[in-house]
């Protein structure tokens, strides 16, 4: 009993959840851009909370890789460098492969039908953000259909980022994107529903290639070049 009356008392963090999510909502959206500075007094001002729950909020939002802290530029979203975008593509390659092999030998009726409806949404979607959503949407149905939990746990672990990485995907073209997406993911379910794993991989394959060489682009392009050598 004594173990037991030295545990702290249980806080509840219900207004730090609502937080967390209202600041997620707003970094997907495009309120703050990567590298915007997220100030907990601007933040508590806005949504009329204590510091308290921002600060909390910012530190989930930093295990999930949302956003940045570091002791002389505060709190940030998240600005992937290349090395993170292949981090990242390397991953997901790992985790999705695994994903659409257990989706096909394992997936009933009913979910590969969730997996073509997530895919089928994207034709509606109301703007280019709600379109990356309903995009990792389809791929959350591909993960809960591949019936693995810890692997599941894995996606939603990266998923923050990977919801970045098409942020800059967009940033790109969002012509480009909106125009070919919902294609490429009805594609995908077609080939999912059809239970073809060696078409499937190939196809899931090069989805993931493209949006990576973009993305890649995008960030080279963007990075800070360095100056000349100049002859003295």
């Amino acid at each position: 009993m004594d173990e037991i009356n030295d545990l702290p008392p249980a806080r509840r963090r219900g207004m730090a959840d609502e937080v967390a999510d209202r600041v997620r909502e707003a970094i997907y959206a495009g309120v703050y851009a990567p590298g915007a500075p997220l100030r907990e007094v601007e933040l508590a001002t806005v949504l009329r909370v204590s510091r308290g729950p921002v600060r909390e909020a910012l530190l989930r939002l930093e295990r999930e890789g949302l956003v940045s802290s570091e002791w002389h530029r505060g709190t940030t979203v998240t600005t992937l460098s290349a090395e993170d975008a292949d981090e990242l593509y390397s991953l997901r390659e790992v985790l999705e492969e695994l994903a659409v092999q257990r989706l096909i030998r394992h997936a009933t009726d009913a979910e590969l039908q969730a997996v073509r409806a997530a895919a089928d949404r994207m034709d509606g979607a109301a703007d280019k953000h709600t379109t990356v959503q309903q995009d990792l949407d389809f791929h959350d149905a591909v993960f809960a259909a591949a019936h693995h939990r810890r692997l599941e746990e894995a996606w939603r672990a990266v998923r923050s980022q990977v919801h970045l990485f098409l942020l800059i995907r967009l940033g790109i073209s969002d012509d480009e994107y909106a125009r070919h997406v919902a294609t490429e993911h009805r594609e995908l379910a077609d080939v999912l529903v059809a239970r073809d794993e060696e078409r499937a991989l190939q196809l899931f394959a090069d989805h993931r290639r493209h949006s990576a060489a973009l993305v890649a682009a995008q960030i080279s392009q963007n990075s800070p070049q360095p100056a000349p050598n100049r002859a003295p």
